[in-house]
């Protein structure tokens, strides 16, 4: 069923899903350490929207927060039981996951709690690239008037008291906005399943073949290592468009928090 993800495939993933996150979607080097644990945890498959049925359920899997923030506690434990909140309050019949969007840790997102529940990875991440906003990744659904949002948000040290367990229901706006509130509860981040929608929805309003495309783009970048130019002008000629419009050297960083984003 589907592509099973290996070592090699997962590292693709997370590479080019850093290069479409543009800086965004989290540091790759815990991108790649997600992966990992995910594979140790079982087996893991990402599969088409070709390959559900009309009628089945869809969520999203997101880190909601500042990823710079100092006290910011999210593990593994957190993001499976932001799942299971979300399968048990809001009696969802889960099919599959989808990503909030590609980025160096984001591209991973879902993976572990699929593997635990036992159902794949769709390849139709909310956006192909990444975003700060819960909105952003809603794929259009907070144009719907009838769609009522449900959302599940696990994270904080329990140690430093900073706990925290959400499950919302409301229009996306405000679901949204207090998500974004216990992200900043928890010490900067929280996990988050969100959102449950068709494959029908998502073939018009998702990213379909993001994931792919990363991967493609990743296996690109692991190719050509010892030359930047070159790699950046074969991902110019896989995605048939594009150019270099400048080089440069970074040589200082500021990272700022602040009402839960950096």
């Amino acid at each position: 069923m589907g592509l099973k993800v290996n070592d090699k495939i997962a590292e693709a993933i997370v590479l080019g899903g850093s290069f479409f996150g543009g800086g965004g979607g989290g540091d790759l080097r815990t991108g790649l350490s997600i992966a990992k644990l995910a594979l140790e945890l079982g087996d893991l498959y990402i599969v088409s929207l070709d390959e559900l049925k009309s009628d089945n359920a869809v969520i999203t899997a997101s880190l909601v927060g500042a990823p710079a923030a100092v006290d910011r506690y999210v593990k593994p434990v957190h993001m499976v039981r932001s799942a299971e909140l979300l399968v048990e309050v809001g009696e969802v019949d889960v099919a599959g996951f989808i990503s909030s969007e590609n980025g160096g840790t984001s591209s991973t997102n879902g993976w572990i709690p699929v593997v635990i529940l036992g159902i794949p990875i769709v390849d139709a991440p909310a956006d192909g690239r990444a975003h700060p906003t819960g909105v952003m990744g809603s794929m259009g659904l907070h144009k719907l008037k009838d769609y009522t949002s449900i959302q599940a948000a696990v994270g904080g040290s329990r140690e430093k008291g900073m706990y925290i367990e959400l499950v919302v229901r409301g229009s996306l706006e405000r679901a949204d906005r207090l998500v974004r509130e216990a992200a900043v509860s928890a010490g900067g981040m929280v996990a988050v399943t969100r959102n449950p929608v068709t494959p029908d929805y998502l073939r018009i309003n998702a990213a379909p073949g993001a994931l792919t495309k990363a991967m493609r783009v990743g296996e690109i970048l692991r190719e050509y290592t010892s030359s930047v130019e070159e790699a950046c002008l074969k991902i110019i000629e896989y995605l048939g468009g594009g150019r270099i419009i400048d080089r440069g050297l970074v040589t200082d960083v500021t990272l700022e928090t602040r009402g839960g984003l950096t």
